[in-house]
């Protein structure tokens, strides 16, 4: 009875020190509805019930910290093994993925609107820069083919300049080859959209000049893709 007494005596006085019911628990090992019934009946002063809060969020800090710290640490080893399987890529496993890359993001052509060129969009600068070293090593398209345009919200008008520098360093173009700029208006004055901040650089189109037949071969390549997939059985 006396230790019991003694234990209750320690519990009150670590929780007015502002000591969590884990931090009490790892100190005084009983049972954490006696726990709960010792610290009810004790009563704390504002200076106490303050300490016990800042502890309380300090913890709590330190908790959210160390979780952080562990999904960062996961995050990074699945990046590493995931990243590891990749083995260096032949010409034609190039080739396959930019049929795939145009497959999904490019232009096709319509029956009813033949002649349809060769015109890819996307906001990512890795599919971009992917998508025209593509045309260079397995289309063999040289630069003065290529065209460019970019779709900016009207919100980001005052960051053209910067814009176009961004698209130009990425591409490795001229900052001249950028002047066709198109605003996209928004009558929405508040929005979800998380791509409005300063790493936000529109949708850039590449388009190639005189290229109806490239979109034809395109087409043709894709089809055998999905031909030779459908062969593919389960093991």
């Amino acid at each position: 009875m006396i230790r019991k007494t003694e234990e209750k005596v320690n519990a009150i006085a670590l929780r007015k020190q502002g000591k969590t019911y884990s931090d009490i628990l790892r100190t005084i090992p009983v049972a954490k509805s006696t726990l709960g019934i010792w610290l009810k009946e004790a009563k704390l002063s504002v200076a106490e019930n303050r300490k016990f809060t800042e502890a309380k969020r300090l913890a709590s800090l330190r908790g959210g910290q160390a979780k952080k710290k562990q999904r960062i640490e996961k995050q990074q080893k699945i990046f590493l093994e995931a990243k590891s399987k990749i083995r260096s890529l032949s010409e034609y496993e190039f080739f396959l993925i930019g049929v795939c890359l145009y497959w999904a993001e490019g232009t096709k052509e319509k029956e009813y609107r033949p002649g349809s060129q060769v015109a890819f969009s996307n906001m990512d600068p890795k599919m971009v820069i992917l998508f025209l070293k593509w045309l260079d090593i397995i289309c063999k398209i040289p630069k003065n083919m290529i065209t460019f345009e970019i779709t900016l919200h009207e919100s980001h008008r005052e960051r053209l300049d910067e814009v176009r520098r961004f698209w130009s360093k990425t591409t490795g173009f001229s900052v001249s080859n950028f002047s066709k700029v198109y605003f996209k208006r928004s009558k929405i004055k508040k929005t979800n959209r998380k791509n409005v901040g300063e790493k936000y650089h529109g949708v850039l189109k590449i388009r190639v000049r005189q290229s109806s037949d490239l979109v034809r071969k395109i087409a043709s390549w894709s089809e055998g893709i999905f031909q030779e997939v459908l062969k593919i059985k389960n093991k």
